[in-house]
């Protein structure tokens, strides 16, 4: 191989007319704008080769095109028009931010992620997290929230899925052009690149920095495919997700140690560290040696300071989706690490294990965000109560309900999802608005107005376009494997563009059970070719390049379409994207979701789906279970903030007679059966019983106007009564007021003064911890119990032992709840004691006086005692509770 002596960089011309088109290529805003990416199609074709990259574009369209659109009117009234509005845009003289809390003076949150899902052309992402991760970017640019992003710019990123002739996943790993791609390099004063360092075992590895502009947020990326690192060095940026342990752990590193570098080479300073997934976890270790070398504090003060800035979230409820690092290998790379935090190596391993002395337990990423975060929360609602019941044995002796971890329910990114002709739509019937505050509710009511006529004729444009997409692609497939040109010719006969078309696209994890749908073959096959209510099913998704069995699921689909009985009813897209999901989640009529509960996090495709007006047919796991519910109160979701409380009312049931059903179908009613084989039997026939009973009769039961009027009435029900909650837009403005701006004030406070109220609290939990062995209830006596009635007070006394601690020390509460059959507590109350005397010798007595039980049955309480603090974030320490009952007594 000949290495070039000296580099340098070709930048597209363009003429001085068409100059403001490079602005806007650089700024991914366009990702999410529907006109702008009108400008770019203007050379169709190069569009579609460019992998929709207007960076690539540029610099590979020829001067005579660039001259013709130089003197095209028509071009270039489209560019003054799209150019305005990305100059207002920037300006961000109005949005929700700035005028609900002002100005911050510097970015506030830095998001941390393994991967971004922007665009089709950045492969920086595998599936759901990244495009989360991505969607979450979009709308606090919308939204004006002061916030940059840190990430890893993979040289190959994820995999290219393509099929064999037998059906099996095959991977083609590609070199992404980071010089045509929409990336600016960052450089330093002297125009060098800007480069950061991470120390490895008996080296330093480098990392550039490269910036993607998503609107107003910068996203920064870390890139070690540098000339002065080693080949194997240089690999660690080079695909997501790939390699071994170590590899991932050298990953982690990069992206949590040195993303933290790389703000601080920037010139960063932000108040909170937002960690999406435990991946970049490191970069709270990273926070508190920071802290230690630049404030002369301990590792016990910098952690109360770094932690108070620190949100982590969680979206894996599968235990093997979570990172964990042998000892070993751990060693290999923290011990000089864990020497300069001033910890023995044992004690760093600890930060990471659920069991703190257990010396072979691996060290796990989640755990020590976990430990290391103020704020923690899952995903949903229900992820939230599968989150809390997996780490549960990090907080020993608290109740399951109240493991301090909470949970943000998802939300998608309008503009980056909704079709162009749905755009429209709702432009001319909720008004603009619903692009800016997509939170209000009252906007997607106006839903109703949409005649069902244009509601209808608007989707069967999208179906139509999707069934179009679909056989493109299916030639495309054939003619890369070679097929003979007859069943290439086949693929433009492919599927039916009036008949009723199922969408199934995603991750082919085994958990999502693709094949539930095709477990009787037989009855689908009646099911799909009825002649007078015609189905079909659309596929796509990929599996890990390790997972075997979500490849065979693969395979299974593609034997099943090449049946006669399916040729032209079900089909598997390959090579799953961006575009692919767009085309279907705009285009299906029916998005099928089949997950085993409670194993889904989320499952954000569903919602994509919705804002579409596509119905969705789902077992009751992830958003679904929360949506079928029709009941996000505000007290279930845990709202403070009046403005959120406000915007996130219950579902609006007044436009329809029964919502649960109206708003689309569930799959059983959350049943869990131990038996995984029978559930999944159960569930298929329930599916089955759906498509034929309920399903497939409502969207062809058509009057004289040949409008399946039930069909669009439950369209109009789900976009009114989802649309409003399930949006990035809100979930941002949950973040921002619920984490983001509480954790800067609560980190101000503390690092104010010297770091005062950090040190203190450090030093108040030290003494706190040595003492809390002597803490003990030594007995607690009440009021005869033998019968209240129902409003009846009881009073309650204890009496507790607290060694060296005093009564400002600890927070004791009568714990008061119904007794189950299980004789345990349940729908608790924790109501304050109040010290009332003290007896000697560091006993007290405490006192609840006046709590009436306000429902009849069975009652029992007991008695607990917590750590008390004033800027404790939550009452619940690990490990320091105590309960009545483990040696006092009761009277």
């Amino acid at each position: 191989m000949v290495k070039p002596i000296r580099t340098f960089t070709v930048t597209p011309f363009l003429p001085p007319e068409l100059e403001r088109q490079r602005d806007l290529v650089y700024n991914l805003r366009w990702a999410w704008n529907h006109d702008a990416i009108e400008l770019f199609r203007w050379d169709r074709d190069l569009w579609e080769k460019s992998g929709h990259n207007p960076a690539l574009m540029l610099g590979a369209i020829d001067q005579d095109t660039l001259r013709a659109a130089a003197s095209d009117e028509g071009f270039l009234a489209h560019l003054n028009r799209v150019s305005n509005d990305f100059n207002a845009y920037l300006k961000g003289e109005s949005t929700w931010f700035r005028k609900r809390h002002g100005e911050t003076g510097g970015p506030l949150v830095a998001y941390f992620s393994a991967e971004f899902g922007i665009t089709d052309c950045l492969s920086i992402f595998a599936g759901g997290l990244g495009v989360l991760a991505g969607d979450h970017l979009k709308s606090a640019s919308d939204l004006g929230v002061p916030l940059v992003a840190v990430g890893l710019l993979y040289q190959q990123g994820y995999f290219r899925q393509y099929l064999n002739e037998a059906g099996w996943q095959q991977e083609e790993y590609r070199d992404n052009d980071f010089h045509n791609l929409p990336l600016t390099l960052e450089r330093n004063h002297d125009g060098e690149p800007l480069i950061v360092e991470v120390a490895y075992p008996g080296r330093k590895v480098a990392a550039q920095i490269w910036r993607a502009q998503v609107g107003r947020v910068a996203l920064y990326l870390l890139d070690t495919n540098i000339a002065q690192n080693s080949r194997r060095d240089q690999d660690i940026t080079d695909q997501l997700y790939g390699g071994d342990a170590e590899m991932r752990l050298q990953q982690e590193m990069a992206l949590g140690i040195g993303g933290c570098r790389a703000l601080e080479a920037l010139g960063v300073q932000p108040s909170v560290y937002h960690l999406n997934e435990g991946h970049s976890a490191f970069l709270a270790l990273e926070r508190i040696r920071r802290l230690m070398e630049t404030r002369q504090l301990s590792f016990a003060e910098a952690r109360e300071a770094a932690s108070a800035g620190l949100i982590f979230t969680t979206h894996t409820p599968v235990p093997a989706g979570h990172d964990y690092f042998q000892p070993d290998l751990m060693e290999r790379y923290f011990a000089e690490y864990a020497d300069s935090l001033g910890l023995s190596f044992r004690d760093f391993l600890a930060l990471g294990r659920k069991d703190p002395n257990d010396d072979a337990e691996p060290f796990c990423m989640t755990v020590l965000a976990l430990r290391l975060a103020q704020s923690s929360n899952g995903v949903g609602r229900l992820h939230g109560e599968v989150t809390r019941r997996m780490w549960r044995s990090l907080w020993p002796g608290v109740p399951e309900e109240e493991i301090p971890i909470g949970h943000v329910t998802n939300g998608v990114h309008f503009q980056s999802w909704i079709s162009q002709e749905m755009d429209e739509l709702y432009d001319r019937h909720l008004g603009p608005r619903w692009r800016e505050e997509p939170a209000d509710q009252s906007l997607w009511t106006r839903i109703r107005r949409i005649s069902a006529e244009e509601l209808w004729r608007t989707h069967e444009r999208r179906r139509e376009r999707l069934v179009a997409f679909a056989r493109r692609r299916l030639r495309e497939q054939l003619e890369r494997r070679g097929a003979p040109q007859s069943e290439i010719e086949a693929a433009d006969e492919m599927l039916d563009p009036d008949a009723l078309t199922i969408g199934f696209a995603r991750r082919f994890a085994t958990y999502k059970r693709a094949n539930l749908l095709l477990s009787d073959p037989e009855r689908l096959a009646r099911i799909l070719n009825n002649a007078g209510r015609p189905a079909q099913v659309i596929f796509a998704g990929q599996a890990h390049p390790h997972d075997d069995a979500g490849k065979e699921l693969i395979k299974q689909i593609i034997a099943l379409s090449r049946r006669p009985e399916f040729r032209n009813r079900l089909i598997f897209l390959e090579g799953y994207d961006m575009a692919v999901a767009r085309s279907m989640t705009q285009g299906a009529d029916v998005w099928l979701s089949t997950p085993r509960r409670p194993l889904e996090a989320s499952g954000t495709s569903g919602m994509k789906a919705a804002a579409n007006g596509v119905l969705n047919l789902s077992t009751l796991d992830g958003w679904w279970d929360e949506a079928w519910d029709c009941g996000l109160r505000i007290a279930d979701c845990g709202f403070e903030n009046a403005l959120i409380s406000s915007s996130i009312q219950a579902f609006d049931q007044s436009t329809i007679r029964n919502p649960q059903s109206a708003i689309g179908w569930a799959i059983g009613r959350g049943e869990t059966y131990d038996d995984p084989d029978y559930q999944d039997q159960v569930e298929a026939e329930a599916l089955y019983d759906l498509l034929e009973g309920d399903v497939i009769p409502t969207f062809y039961d058509r009057g004289a106007d040949k409008l399946p009027r039930r069909w669009i009435e439950r369209m109009k029900a789900s976009i009114g009564n989802l649309c409003h909650f399930f949006n990035t837009h809100r979930m941002a403005r949950e973040y921002a007021e619920r984490f983001y701006l509480p954790a800067a004030e609560r980190r101000k406070q503390l690092m104010a003064d010297g770091m005062a109220r950090a040190r203190s609290l450090a030093a108040w939990k030290n003494r706190v911890r040595d003492q809390w062995p002597k803490v003990r209830i030594e007995s607690v006596t009440a009021d005869s119990l033998d019968e209240v009635q129902v409003n009846g007070e009881i009073k309650a006394q204890a009496e507790l032992s607290l060694g060296a601690l005093t009564p400002d020390d600890v927070s004791v509460e009568l714990y008061l709840g119904l007794v189950n059959a299980d004789d345990e507590i349940t729908e608790a109350r924790a109501i304050p004691m109040r010290p009332v005397d003290g007896g000697g010798a560091g006993r007290y007595r405490f006192e609840a006086s006046s709590v009436a039980c306000c429902r009849s049955g069975l009652h029992g309480f007991t008695v607990r005692a917590l750590p008390h603090h004033p800027d404790l974030i939550t009452p619940f320490l690990p490990g320091l509770i105590v309960w009545a009952g483990t040696g006092g007594h009761v009277k």
